[in-house]
């Protein structure tokens, strides 16, 4: 099971877990944190499915951008709508897909991946 945080247009978040993850499936299922409840979420309603080491993670914490790490794929910075920015590393990012993932900059990151659904993003750059 991993742990993972869906953030979802409008601001919300759904915390829990979830076993398998297929990336290309239009929805899927969270077991939620506070309830064990398993609730289904439609990926077309989602900014983006955060895979944490720990729910809360530290918010007072700033991601550093200008970690460079080895065999991730390319750098890249993603804006997302909502005026989050984004840094960290890809292998399947291309303009027209609907969703890829970032390996986190920092290597010290709550985040260990994040799956973006590219709908929510204002650009994707890749960055030297």
């Amino acid at each position: 099971m991993h742990k993972v945080v869906a953030h979802l247009h409008g601001g919300s978040l759904v915390k829990g877990t979830v076993g398998t993850f297929q990336p290309n499936a239009p929805r899927f299922a969270v077991r939620l944190r506070d309830s064990n409840e398993v609730e289904e979420i439609e990926v077309a309603r989602m900014k983006a499915l955060f895979f944490v080491a720990d729910y809360d993670g530290n918010p007072e914490r700033r991601a550093r951008g200008d970690a460079d790490r080895v065999g991730l794929g390319r750098k890249v910075r993603v804006d997302f709508l909502d005026g989050e920015v984004l840094f960290g590393y890809t292998t399947g990012y291309s303009p027209g897909r609907p969703t890829f993932w970032v390996t986190p900059a920092d290597p010290d990151s709550n985040n260990e991946r994040i799956f973006v659904v590219s709908a929510s993003t204002e650009s994707v750059a890749f960055v030297d």
